[in-house]
C-alpha cells in the first residue's frame, strides 16, 4: 500500500538551494502530518481541502522547529557559523510566512486564527519547559509530557474538524503516534553528544545518578567516553527502546479497534518506522 507523501507536497516549499547548501533543518514531521492528512479524508466536509491544511500545518510547524534549532548565543564567529544562524532564522520565518500566505490565498481565515492561537500555545509551553529546565527542576515524566504537548499543539487545532470520527479518536491517534514519535527521537538523540544533554536521557541520569554524577553532568564536566560509560551503567538505551515498545504495543491496540480495513493498513504504514526500530536491536542482539 503506497500513501500519498505530504512530505513530498510540501518540498516547493521548503526544498531551496540556499537554504539546503548554507544551514540544517530539522526533520519533517511526518507522523502527525501523514496522520492528519488521512484522517481529513476521511471526512467528506474536508476531503478537499485535506492537503491544503497538511501542507500548511507542517510548514507551521516547520517553521517553529527550525527556530529552535537557532543558538541562543552567536559566539562562534566563522562567517560559515553565522550564516548558517542566520539562514536559520531566515527560513524558520518564511516557513511561517508561507502558511499564512497558503491560508489566506484559499480564504481560510478561521483555520489561520485557530494555528496562530496554537502557535501561540507552543510557545507558551514552551516557556514553561526551559523555566523548569533552568530551575534543575525537570522530571523525566514531565519532560516527556511537555515534549507530546508541544507536538502535537498545532494538529490539536484540527480536533473540532474531526470530532465526527470515532470519539477521542483523532485525540488518541495523534498522542499515541506522537509518544512514539518522541521516543524514538529520544533514541537518537543519545547517539549525538551536542544533542544530548536536556534530552529524555540528561533528565534520567540527573534522577538516578549519584551524586558526583548529577553534579558532573550539571557542569558539563562529562567527556564523550564517560557520558557513554553512564548510558551503559543505567541501561538508558534499553530503557527507551522498552518504553517505545510498550507505547506502539498500546498504539497497535487502538489501530485496531477502528472498522475499516483500509484505515487501519494506513496507520500502521504510518508507524511502520517505529516498528522497524523496535526490531533492529532485537536482530543485533541475537548476532
Amino acid at each position: 500500500m503506497n500513501i500519498y507523501s505530504i512530505a513530498d507536497a510540501t518540498k516547493p516549499y521548503t526544498d531551496y538551494d540556499m537554504i539546503r547548501d548554507h544551514t540544517e533543518l530539522p526533520e519533517f514531521p511526518n507522523f502527525r502530518t501523514q496522520l492528519l492528512y488521512t484522517f481529513l479524508r476521511k471526512q467528506s466536509s474536508y476531503a478537499d481541502q485535506s492537503e491544503l491544511y497538511s501542507i500548511v500545518v507542517s510548514l507551521a510547524q516547520l517553521g517553529l522547529d527550525t527556530h529552535d534549532l537557532v543558538s541562543e548565543t552567536n559566539e562562534r564567529k566563522e562567517k560559515k557559523e553565522a550564516r548558517s544562524r542566520q539562514m536559520k532564522v531566515l527560513a524558520g520565518d518564511y516557513f511561517s510566512s508561507r502558511f499564512y500566505h497558503l491560508l489566506s490565498q484559499a480564504g481560510q481565515v478561521e483555520m489561520t486564527r485557530g494555528i496562530a492561537a496554537a502557535i501561540c500555545e507552543v510557545n507558551r509551553l514552551k516557556m514553561n519547559l526551559y523555566s523548569r529546565m533552568r530551575q534543575w527542576k525537570m522530571t523525566t515524566d514531565e519532560y516527556m509530557r511537555f515534549s507530546v504537548d508541544i507536538r502535537m499543539q498545532l494538529y490539536l487545532t484540527f480536533s473540532k474538524a474531526l470530532e465526527g470520527l470515532k470519539p477521542n479518536s483523532w485525540h488518541d491517534m495523534l498522542h499515541g503516534y506522537t509518544q512514539c514519535e518522541v521516543l524514538l527521537n529520544e533514541l537518537g538523540r543519545i547517539e549525538r553528544e551536542r544533542d544530548f544533554r536536556c534530552g529524555w536521557a540528561f533528565w534520567h541520569l540527573l534522577q538516578i545518578g549519584t551524586k558526583e554524577e548529577r553534579k558532573q553532568l550539571q557542569n558539563g564536566d562529562t567527556d564523550p567516553g564517560k557520558l557513554r560509560s553512564l548510558l551503559h551503567k543505567y541501561n538508558v538505551k534499553a530503557t527507551l527502546f522498552q518504553m517505545l515498545e510498550t507505547q506502539f504495543k498500546l498504539l497497535s491496540d487502538k489501530i485496531r479497534q477502528f472498522d475499516s480495513e483500509k484505515l487501519v493498513g494506513e496507520l500502521y504504514q504510518i508507524g511502520e518506522p517505529f516498528a522497524r526500530a523496535l526490531t533492529a536491536p532485537r536482530v543485533l542482539e541475537e548476532v
